[in-house]
């Protein structure tokens, strides 16, 4: 099967590399992605083991509230987010995709924050194996996405759509209080409209 250019995983190491080169303190903690990264897996496969990218979506409204979903298998409050998928062009798409699919959310109702391209954040996390996929423990390398709520300051309930065969509930809380660490400052940052990523030309 043929993976889009920017999913690639060539694409991939340029994107942690510069990613690292940002965040130089990240590095111990992106460790086992790093490493899986140089065993020449094909990453945005789910199959690919011990760990493969995901992406994540983090939404905010115009109250500086964040968007979280409760996720059924997992049994916590997270942002939408998930796998990529064979139509999807970039990573941004595939949490644009991610957030329409969960959340009812579609693009014409949220607005990229910050670069295009480089995620605000690379969160590494391991997921329970699940028995009834066949799937054994494994890692998410999770590219986070910020996205700001159009036009929705209130609640944002009127865009909310739950896909209910995943997600049993949803909630916005204050993003300073949702346990993002260090992409709390970045998504600040995102929100103040101050771009800290350099662009990165598509190739």
């Amino acid at each position: 099967m043929n993976v889009p250019a920017q999913l690639s995983d060539h694409y991939i190491r340029d994107l942690v590399a510069r990613y690292l080169d940002l965040h130089p303190d990240q590095a111990a903690r992106l460790t086992v992605f790093t490493d899986a990264l140089a065993g020449g897996e094909r990453m945005t496969d789910r199959k690919t083991l011990p760990g493969h990218v995901t992406v994540g979506a983090f939404v905010v409204d115009d109250a500086g509230r964040l968007l979280q979903i409760a996720h059924k298998a997992l049994r916590r409050w997270l942002n939408p987010g998930g796998h990529t998928e064979p139509g999807d062009a970039t990573f941004a798409d595939a949490a644009r995709r991610e957030l329409r699919e969960e959340t009812g959310i579609g693009p014409e109702h949220v607005t990229l924050l910050g670069d295009p391209v480089l995620p605000l954040g690379i969160d590494v996390h391991r997921i329970p194996a699940n028995p009834a996929k066949g799937e054994p423990e494994h890692w998410h390398f999770d590219f986070r996405y910020a996205f700001r709520l159009s036009g929705r300051s209130e609640t944002g309930a009127a865009v909310v759509d739950l896909q209910l065969d995943e997600v049993d509930d949803h909630r916005w809380i204050p993003f300073e209080q949702a346990g993002l660490g260090p992409d709390t400052a970045r998504l600040a940052t995102a929100l103040a409209g101050a771009v800290t990523n350099p662009a990165i030309a598509e190739s």
